[in-house]
């Protein structure tokens, strides 16, 4: 399947925030948002920022611990995070499929580990942290939304 890539430098987490502000607007019920990058490189700033442009109210947080969190906004929206699930085994029995029938946006962090389970139309996105001299500037990061290539990333520019 061919895919349309979008690559932003974001020099802030309120730039981070607005991205996913801006990427909520292009959503659709039943998106799949699989968010990747290292610990602290802005995943959960986006899920907040789609959050707060899908009209979410309560204040999102990491589901690290709880694994789900559920919100309503415009729409129903589940924030997964697979971090600290040991196999695709544990993935399956959190009852994926039934989240990924539901009418709703999904929005998973560190998916990897249940990529077998999600849909190749995914929205993919990925957070890295940018270098300069040697050293990690904190709070600039590159971040490359992957879209199946009959959405329209233009929106997002």
């Amino acid at each position: 399947m061919e895919k349309e890539v979008l690559e932003i430098v974001s020099k802030s987490w309120e730039e981070t925030f607005e991205l996913g502000k801006q990427l909520a607007a292009f959503l659709k019920e039943k998106d799949v948002i699989a968010l990747y990058g290292e610990l602290g490189s802005g995943k959960t700033v986006f899920a907040q920022g789609i959050c707060s442009g899908l009209d979410v109210k309560d204040y999102v947080t990491s589901p690290s611990f709880v694994l789900v969190q559920e919100y309503q906004g415009r729409t129903k929206v589940f924030h997964l995070d697979f971090y600290r699930l040991k196999s695709p085994l544990e993935v399956e029995n959190l009852d994926i499929d039934s989240y990924l029938e539901r009418n709703g946006i999904l929005i998973i962090e560190w998916p990897e580990i249940g990529e077998v389970y999600l849909p190749e139309e995914r929205i993919s996105v990925t957070f890295s942290k940018v270098k300069e001299k040697g050293e990690i500037v904190i709070t600039e990061r590159l971040i490359r939304v992957t879209v199946p290539k009959k959405r329209d990333l233009s929106s997002l520019i």
